[in-house]
Order: structure tokens, then C-alpha cells, then sequence
């Protein structure tokens, strides 16, 4: 697991797993954490990382209800979760379903927990909105597409964009049960001017951007959206993500939009 400071009141922490990231926000005496890592230890070491660091994480918040991006209570048990209210409603409508998930990730790897996942009350959050955090707040944006739910987080004061899965370098745009390439798109373009605003950019999955390389890769984003429908299977993919787990994910997007 990698930490890195990208601003005084930003630290963002980086799974060994997917590079599934977590960003801590602070302002003041209190923090939050946004999403989460994936391993037990990476959950264990995540409240010593945040005190050393000076953060006293009082509640959880997750860009969207995919799994991996929930185990936040996991690390603070005593935090609460907050969501955008199409993630609440996910949740509601799938109950357990990020609990199952997790038992089968954890099986398929032989990984062991000190306990299970526990979501209790989930706080819905209206989206777009904002969420205070000490004395300032964080601004809810719609980020759907991806999946049937999420926002984006931008934090105004440190110029610090938390996009949930959009923008990676590491993975291709990928549309999950109930995700869209038409509200992947629209996703695109409320974010991208925020990007521009932006001094980092926080990615679901993969290091921390630079502006010019987040813009880079939405345009290589929006072009392989585009390039998904008018060709299908036979679409090209951006030249850094041409792996084989990327194609299996091309292949996917190719079947659910039936193409």
C-alpha cells in the first residue's frame, strides 16, 4: 500500500489490489475518508496512516456501492458511510450484495478478515449537493455510467478532484450491470471541467494525475466510447491499456451493449 500526500489536507492511499485508491480530506479537526483499500492489512494500517498524517477521520463517504470501494467501516467501525442517494438506493435494492461479493473475492484469493462487513445506516446524500467537513465542504457531483449510481467529489479549497472509477490509466471505461456508454459520456463532460480546474486528480483506480494527463485520458475515454459503438469487438483501445484483463473488459462492454 503506497500513501502520498497531494496537498496539506489531501493524503491519498493506494491498494496493492486493483490500485483501488482512498483519499483522506481534512479541514480543520475532522477528515473524511473517501472510498477504501481492498486488503485486511492495508484496513488495519489505515487509521495509524491517518493519525500519523494529523487526520481525524469522522465519516466514510463512497463514490459509488461496487464492493471494493464500501470497506471504509471496515478501518473505522465507528464512522459513518455516506452515499450518493443512487448508491443508497443500489444498496437498498441489493441488500448483502457487497457482502457477497466480498466473500467471494476473499475465497477465491484465501484471504482472512477479523470480521465481516458491517454497512449499518447508510446516510443517502443528495447529489448534486454538498457535504460539509469541518467548517468547509466537498461538492457532490452526478457521476453515473460506470454503474447505475455515483458521484464525483470535488474538494475546492485543495483543487482536488475524487472521480470514483473514471479517468484511470489502468483500466478502460467500464460499463457494469446497469452502467451506460451514454451516461458514461455525459459523466465525461460534467467532469471535464472540473479537471481543468483541478490540481490533482484522484482516479478509483490507479496513481494520482496531473490536469494534462486527466484531460488526456478522458479524450482517450471519450474516443474509445466512441469508437465502442460505431465498431463493437473490433474497436481500438487507448495504447496504455491494452492488456489482457482489458480486453476481457472490452469484450464485456461489447456484450451488454449488444453489439
Amino acid at each position: 500500500m503506497r500513501a502520498e500526500a497531494v496537498h496539506a489536507d489531501v493524503v491519498v492511499v493506494t491498494s496493492r489490489i486493483w490500485r483501488t485508491t482512498c483519499t483522506l480530506v481534512r479541514s480543520g479537526s475532522e477528515a473524511f475518508a473517501i472510498d477504501s483499500p481492498v486488503l485486511p492489512d492495508e484496513l488495519e494500517l489505515l487509521p495509524a496512516i491517518s493519525a500519523q498524517a494529523g487526520f481525524e477521520v469522522v465519516g466514510l463517504l463512497a463514490t459509488h456501492a461496487d464492493w471494493d470501494h464500501l470497506l471504509g467501516p471496515l478501518a473505522f467501525p465507528e464512522a459513518p458511510l455516506g452515499c450518493a442517494e443512487t448508491s443508497a438506493a443500489r444498496l437498498s435494492a441489493e441488500p448483502g450484495a457487497a457482502q457477497r461479493e466480498l466473500r467471494s473475492f476473499d475465497d477465491e484469493l484465501y484471504v482472512q478478515r477479523p470480521r465481516p462487513l458491517g454497512l449499518g445506516a447508510v446516510q443517502a446524500l443528495p447529489v448534486p449537493g454538498h457535504c460539509g467537513v469541518g467548517e468547509l465542504e466537498l461538492e457532490l457531483h452526478p457521476a453515473d455510467g460506470h454503474t447505475a449510481d455515483g458521484m464525483a467529489i470535488w474538494v475546492p479549497w485543495a483543487a482536488v478532484l475524487v472521480c470514483g472509477d473514471y479517468l484511470s490509466p489502468v483500466e478502460l471505461p467500464m460499463l457494469s450491470p446497469g452502467g451506460s456508454a451514454a451516461a458514461y459520456e455525459a459523466t465525461l463532460a460534467r467532469l471535464e471541467p472540473l479537471v481543468e480546474q483541478a490540481d490533482v486528480v484522484v482516479p478509483g483506480h490507479g496513481e494520482p494525475l496531473d490536469p494534462q494527463r486527466a484531460l488526456a485520458i478522458l479524450r482517450e475515454d471519450r474516443a474509445y466510447l466512441d469508437a465502442l459503438r460505431a465498431r463493437g469487438a473490433q474497436a481500438s483501445l487507448p495504447p496504455a491499456r491494452r492488456t489482457g484483463e482489458q480486453r476481457r473488459i472490452h469484450a464485456e462492454n461489447v456484450q451488454r451493449l449488444g453489439l
